[in-house]
Order: structure tokens, then sequence, then C-alpha cells
């Protein structure tokens, strides 16, 4: 087939199954491999509908400059779309992003303005204000906004929503993906759940972005937000291309556990991608393990490729100076778990027990917090601390099911997660939970690390 320009190429990726990463896991995981796209990302496809709907209504008219704040894939799109099209591109972006970004766009023609990372959205030295700024001052630009322009959502809602439900038949069980400016995951959820809706969707978030905790309470906690090294995922400001009604699930992931995964994938399954799939592959996977079914499909965005991260992820000095290579000999939970040499049982309460039943047991076995089950799944928990301030707020709660006085469950972590990853998970929640390779939960506190780690 002969295309006309390099954009007649976007679209139409592949669904490749994992096989390795998934071990353990019940039901089929399939990722959708977007660094197929001309401009290796999934961001070609917004790119090109962002300048086709501007020329539609005359915002971008021929001879202009796109202006654009993007941390490179973006960029690479909108760079494409401009050669093809006649318009010349200047990008913003935050001095997090990698090396190989910024030389990529200069490849392709682009002018590049680097920004600082740390500093409020609204800061003038932003690479929102920045672009912003230039978008006033040059005669006939475009900003295309990528965060609140609709055509973001629009371009996955006609291409990769559909792709997807025609790919797998209309099997798909499951959604997962990143969420940093949300087109992706919004106007594919969106398609998905209007063919089904019971079709689950996942977000991927980041520690130090608000989107977990916003959908989660309706709260935007500016405590949440600090920075983070992963690119192109979460945000510290709420773009009007998420929308949290399409989104049923979020999944927070540590910088460590993406780039470890990341380099997994290119070990383990061949393949290539960046850093934010790392991130959207880790947390589907922790998610699915407690979750999937042996019937059901979910499948996973992989935005980019990884000649991006060259020189971060993908170089082991840069990952060593980093702390996220593996140090089998610092310890994992894996061997918190081993040196118990098969005399734990987890202390749990359960959905229907008592109040005051509850702090019994806790007192019996002098622990001060235990998960509450239900049918053999984790439906929340029950810290001393908190429980304490509640009952002396209001004895009669001694007589309330437990379920009135739970907290949110502990969260799960990998098997093979470090001390130093267990050690600020539990830090940032409470303890936390392993399920083991013969499916048995253990719970893993801060005492039990440190004990690991004077060993």
């Amino acid at each position: 087939m002969i295309y006309n320009s390099i954009i007649d190429t976007i679209g139409n990726t592949p669904l490749v199954r994992l096989n390795k990463l998934n071990k353990g896991i019940k039901g089929q995981i399939l990722v959708k491999v977007e660094y197929f796209n001309p401009g290796n990302s999934m961001k070609d496809r917004m790119a090109i509908k962002m300048v086709e709907d501007a020329e539609k209504e005359g915002l971008l008219k021929p001879g202009g400059t796109i202006i654009e704040g993007t941390s490179g894939n973006t960029g690479m799109g909108l760079a494409l779309a401009a050669i093809a099209k006649g318009y010349k591109c200047i990008f913003t972006m935050a001095d997090k992003q990698s090396k190989e970004k910024i030389d990529i766009l200069k490849a392709v023609g682009a002018e590049v303005i680097v920004c600082p990372t740390n500093v409020s959205p609204d800061d003038p030295r932003s690479y929102y204000s920045v672009a912003k700024k230039l978008n006033q001052d040059i005669p006939n630009s475009f900003y295309p906004n990528q965060y609140d322009n609709l055509s973001n959502t629009k371009a996955h809602y006609e291409t990769t929503g559909p792709e997807i439900w025609n790919d797998t038949e209309g099997k798909i069980t499951h959604y997962a993906a990143g969420v940093g400016t949300g087109g992706s995951m919004c106007g594919t959820a969106k398609y998905l759940k209007e063919k089904n809706p019971d079709v689950v969707t996942v977000g991927i978030d980041t520690y130090g972005s608000v989107f977990k905790k916003y959908k989660e309470t309706g709260v935007f906690d500016e405590n949440e937000v600090y920075p983070y090294l992963t690119e192109g995922i979460g945000e510290d400001i709420l773009p009007k291309n998420v929308d949290f009604s399409v989104i049923d699930h979020f999944v927070k992931v540590t910088d460590k556990d993406a780039a470890v995964m990341t380099r997994r994938l290119s070990k383990e399954e061949g393949l290539f991608v960046g850093w934010s799939c790392g991130s959207a592959v880790h947390g589907a996977l922790e998610w699915a393990k407690e979750n999937l079914k042996e019937e059901d499909t979910m499948v996973i965005i992989l935005p980019d490729h990884g000649t991006r991260y060259l020189g971060k992820i993908y170089n082991d000095d840069w990952m060593r100076n980093h702390g996220f290579l593996e140090n089998k000999s610092f310890g994992t939970a894996r061997d918190i778990i081993a040196a118990r040499n098969g005399s734990y049982q987890l202390v749990v309460s359960q959905k229907t027990d008592k109040v005051k039943d509850a702090i019994a047991l806790m007192n019996g076995k002098s622990v001060s917090q235990i998960p509450v089950m239900d049918n053999g799944h984790v439906i929340g928990s029950i810290t001393d601390n908190k429980l304490l301030s509640k009952i002396i707020e209001n004895p009669d709660l001694k007589d309330a099911a437990v379920t009135d006085v739970m907290e949110d469950s502990m969260k799960f972590v990998a098997l093979d997660s470090t001390l130093d990853v267990l050690s600020s998970m539990v830090d940032k929640e409470k303890a936390v939970l392993v399920r083991d390779e013969n499916h048995h939960i253990h719970i893993i506190t801060k005492h039990d690390i440190l004990e690991a780690i004077t060993k």
C-alpha cells in the first residue's frame, strides 16, 4: 500500500499477548503497542486530530506556527503533522524530560524551549505558562493545549477504542492505561463502555500526582503533589480531558516500580517501550492479580518507544544512581515471607465481626492493624490508633460491625518489591499486603522491614 504522507500511517497498532510477566494471573493480558505509530507513540493520534480540527475551525491557517507544552511525544506527533501540512513548531518542555526527546524534536525541525519542572502550573516559568505566552506574542500561531482540547479525547474515541473492540472481537472486559492528559484513557474508555457498560477501566497514576485521591474523594489535595521522575503520566492539574466518570479505579505506581517493569518488558517480552509503559503494566498487573477471572481479557496501552529513554531507564549508571537497579542482597518481600518458615498466619477480621471482637483479637495477637475480609477478599482495614479515636468519640461503636469503622484496605505490593520500595510504601500508607505464589496473603509492617534490614 502507498500512503500520501507519513501521517496517513497513524493508527491500527497491534495487540500483543503477554506471555511471561503475567505469570500467576488469571485471564488474558494483551498490550496495545503504540510505538508502531510513525512518531513512535500514541500521541500521534490526537496530534493529527487537534491539527485537523483546528484547520476546520479556522484556528490554524497556512504558514502558521504550532506552539505546545509537551513531555515529548505530543510534540513529535504535532511535528509530523506540521511537516506534512507546512507549519512551523515551537515546543516547551519540563527539564525532567529525557535528552532523547528534546533531540528528536529538534531533528524534525521543531524549536524546543526547556522550562523548570518544580514550579507551579501558573508560574510564568512553567512549560504551560511559557507556551501560552508564546501563543499570545506570535501572530498566526495555534496553541493546541492537549490538556483541555477535547479533540484529544475524540481521537481515541474514534480510533483507539474501535480498534481494541474490533481486535478483541468485543471480548475485552478490562482496559488499563496511564492517565496524563486523559485523552487516551478517557476517549477509549468512553467508547468501550458505550459498547459494553460492564467493561472495567483502570487508570494508572503516579505518586506525586493528584488523580487517584481526587477520583476517590473529590478533593484536589495539594499535599498529594510533589516532584516525581516518571514521564508522561500523572498531573498536578485537572485537565478537561480527564473524565473521571469513565475511570472505575486508579492504581498508583512508584517511579522505581515503573522503571524496573519497563526494563522487564524489554528483556522478557521483547517490547522495547517507554517509562510510562512500565507504569501501566505494573499497575494493571497488580490490580489484575486480585480481580481478574479466567474468562477475562484485559488490554493495557503501551504509549511509546524505548528510544526516548536510552539515557535514563535503559542506562545502568542512571538507574543505579537513582537506586532503581534491583539489589537482591538488599532483600525483598519474598525474603521476609521466606524467613517466617511457613509458621505465619495472617490475623484478619471478617466483615460480619463486631468492633469489640476485632479489638479483642488485636489485643490477643498483639497486633496494631489487621485487614478486613469478605469471602476471601480484602475490603478494608482496622488500625488501633484510628479505632481508638473513633470509640472515644462514640463508645457505642464497640457494638457496631467492623465495616462501620474500617479504613481503606492496605495496598498490595509485588512479591519481589525490595526493602527500600516497601519502606517508602509503609511510610505513605499503613502496612502493605503481599500475595505469595500459593495465593496466601501476608502483611508486612515497618517492624518486619527493620528486622530484615538488621539481619
